[in-house]
């Protein structure tokens, strides 16, 4: 058994620090190629598990890079794999900035791998306005000949923000500790950091730290409860359950993270 402690796996100030500066320079050299600007800060965006506050030191930054409409006119256009042109002119616009770095496209990204194993992982996109005045986000997909995607990370900040602040800090908590396990023992297993949110998001119900820090509920009995709810879902890992991302209601693709999230989960809770 390995239970979820208050307070896990926070980033130390020094990583906190690199991966700033990082995301400052990375941030400045798409805004000079596509926005004609120096900001180090302007048309960006932490998404994913450290934009969701559900990160640990082992985690990928996913940032979002918010591009001119103008260049989503462009590249759409393109009759063969627009997507795909845009990730190299993000992937050439960042190589220019880092010469000596694993800069290379991945599908719907731009990964940036530096040499200590901090990975950045880039998503250009552009932003959509909606008839009601709701901001998201379209990207681009590169796989089978190219299409564009839908976003909405901050929905999804929001709604992980809220379920945190009422659950007195064990969303997050959960989520790191996950992710924690994943890393020192079954990383060569593969799961995704919107499954182990959403599903611990969506699980958790009422339960919550109490206001000592000290739980009130016998021990083990909640990750018991996740484990449960995992394999009731998921008819003891024969077929695949569905999830939503929280806040944007976004389908998740579980399919090669369900075998990796009830290994942890069960890990937890034995």
């Amino acid at each position: 058994m390995d239970t979820v402690s208050k307070h896990n796996n926070s980033i130390d100030l020094d990583t906190r620090k690199l991966i700033s500066c990082r995301y400052k320079s990375i941030t400045k050299a798409v805004n000079q190629e596509f926005w004609n600007s120096s900001s180090e800060t302007e048309h960006s965006l932490y998404v994913g598990s450290y934009g969701r506050g559900t990160a640990t030191k082992s985690s990928d930054l996913d940032v979002l890079l918010s591009l001119p409409q103008g260049e989503y006119k462009r590249y759409d256009a393109y009759k063969g794999n627009g997507q795909s042109r845009l990730l190299q002119a993000v992937k050439n616009a960042v190589g220019r900035a880092y010469s000596r770095t694993n800069v290379h496209a991945d599908g719907q990204v731009v990964v940036v791998q530096f040499s200590d194993s901090m990975r950045f992982e880039l998503l250009p996109a552009f932003k959509q306005t909606d008839w009601n005045g709701r901001t998201s986000f379209i990207y681009p997909d590169s796989n089978m000949g190219g299409n564009w995607k839908p976003a909405d990370p901050k929905a999804e900040q929001e709604a992980m923000r809220v379920k945190n602040s009422e659950s007195n800090g064990l969303l997050f908590d959960t989520c790191k500790h996950i992710r924690l396990i994943h890393s020192s023992r079954f990383s060569s297993y593969e799961l995704s950091g919107i499954v182990i949110d959403s599903f611990v998001y969506s699980t958790m119900g009422a339960w919550h730290w109490a206001e000592s820090g000290i739980s009130s509920s016998p021990d083990g009995e909640y990750e018991r409860m996740l484990y449960s709810t995992f394999n009731s879902r998921s008819m003891n890992g024969l077929f695949s359950f569905s999830l939503s991302a929280p806040g944007s209601q976004q389908t998740v693709n579980v399919e090669k993270s369900l075998s990796c999230l009830g290994k942890v989960l069960k890990y937890m809770a034995e």
